[in-house]
């Protein structure tokens, strides 16, 4: 089976079913579905777990991305909050648009940091409280895919751990959090094969109201709800308030970028970043050099230690694009084509990528 679990990208008129050449593993009652139908499989998703457990609050979680937004969107009215993880690695204007967006629609928002952050990580100054280890850093040096499981970790997954700790209380055994999540069947073939519509880990229940939505689906939401008038936008696309906000970092970068910890970072990276995002790159770039000072064997970012050549592990729930075999497509040539950029800039790029 190919990375892509969808039939080729095609439009799809509206009131038009559509749905995977394939039923997903993990799926009951997969079927082919019109758009509004979608709509209300995902709302009857979220309807059958509120009935089920005694759930305290349900959040959106919101990355900036693509997926996250339309989740969030479709929700907005639902949700009890809106809960976005600050990695301290990612780029800055996705966080402003997550509080923007998230001020607009009058939703409260819970903006988590991590308890350590990427530079104490990859400078190897946190250090492991556990069994045999206790004393020694947790990771040291920039991540290849071998590190991704301890980013994910310390950088997403602790954070909303807390936040779950916070809002259930010391009787977490008798109530229940919602997390609603973006991720689609569609997505990649990992997320074909894992992703289900709710999976409960203890009080923590992680729903994917739209896990079952195709590309077309998604793109004929985007026509519906976003502002696509020849006039000035308002900002973020909010043109009226039942538009569909745009993440203008998306746009440019096909990613959220609320994450760049770098572990499946493909060759260049960095430099796409930068021509848009100068402060983003220039900040790893900068941690670049104290990796290097501090003597560390993995001090570039992107560059998968020597001895991680060939691992494969797995990415967290919450990383869609962190994949060896998934990741995003080049954008460079599409750039060029655009006129984002000349040729002698894509020239530089395809070099520095090469070398």
């Amino acid at each position: 089976m190919s990375s892509r679990s969808t039939r080729p990208a095609a439009d799809m008129f509206p009131g038009m079913v559509d749905r995977l050449e394939k039923t997903p593993p993990k799926s009951d009652s997969y079927e082919a579905r019109t758009l509004d139908e979608a709509i209300a499989h995902s709302h009857a998703i979220l309807d059958r777990v509120l009935a089920a457990f005694p759930v305290v609050a349900t959040i959106g979680l919101f990355s900036g991305g693509n997926d996250s937004v339309i989740v969030n969107h479709l929700f907005r009215t639902r949700v009890n909050a809106i809960a976005h993880v600050n990695t301290g690695t990612g780029i800055r204007q996705t966080t402003q648009h997550v509080r923007d967006v998230t001020a607009a629609w009058g939703l409260p928002l819970h903006e988590l940091h991590p308890k350590h952050t990427y530079r104490d990580l990859v400078l190897g100054q946190v250090l492991s409280t556990r069994g045999n280890n206790i004393g020694r850093p947790v990771w040291k040096g920039f991540p290849g895919p071998a590190g991704h499981s301890v980013m994910y970790r310390r950088l997403k997954d602790e954070p909303l751990q807390r936040l779950r700790a916070q809002l259930l209380g010391p009787r977490s055994r008798r109530r229940n959090l919602v997390y609603l999540s973006g991720m689609r069947w569609a997505e990649t073939s990992r997320r074909f094969r894992n992703a289900e519509e709710v999976d409960r880990e203890g009080s923590l229940i992680w729903v994917c109201p739209i896990v079952h939505w195709t590309d077309a689906h998604m793109r004929e939401y985007r026509a519906r709800h976003r502002c696509e008038l020849p006039h000035q936008h308002k900002e973020h696309r909010l043109c009226t308030p039942g538009a569909l906000p745009l993440n203008e970092v998306t746009a440019h970068l096909h990613m959220s970028g609320e994450c760049l910890c770098g572990a499946f970072a493909k060759p260049g990276e960095l430099d796409e970043v930068g021509f848009f995002y100068p402060d983003a790159a220039q900040a790893l770039r900068e941690l670049e050099r104290e990796a290097e000072a501090a003597g560390l064997s993995a001090c570039a970012w992107g560059q998968r230690p020597p001895t991680a050549r060939g691992t494969t592990a797995s990415p967290g729930r919450l990383c869609s694009k962190c994949t060896v075999s998934d990741g995003q497509t080049d954008l460079l040539e599409q750039w060029r084509e655009a006129g984002l950029i000349s040729t002698s800039q894509y020239d530089t790029f395809t070099r520095t990528a090469a070398a």
